[in-house]
């Protein structure tokens, strides 16, 4: 049960993240999954030292959905300066 609340948490931080850095229109609901769990991760490295504060995606919380969208905003503006180098 744990892993459904994971990807339902998820993808709803990817998706927050990906309307906050204007990419809604290029994700899908996949990707938004992809970019809310890695990007949790992400958020718990930089708030757990900084902060002191961990969330878990697998537990529904509201400090683990701030901290994963914060990280997945994170994610997505780390992938925007990597494609925006890129030669298309």
């Amino acid at each position: 049960m744990g892993w459904i609340i994971a990807l339902i948490v998820g993808g709803v931080a990817g998706w927050l993240a990906s309307m906050v850095m204007n990419r809604d229109a290029s994700m899908g609901i996949f990707w938004n999954i992809v970019v809310g769990c890695i990007g949790s991760v992400l958020g718990n490295l930089i708030a757990q030292p900084l902060l002191g504060v961990g969330g878990s995606v697998q537990e529904f919380s509201l400090t683990g959905l701030i901290i994963a969208i914060v990280g997945a905003v994170v994610l997505l503006g780390i992938v925007n300066l990597v494609q925006r180098g890129r030669v298309r």
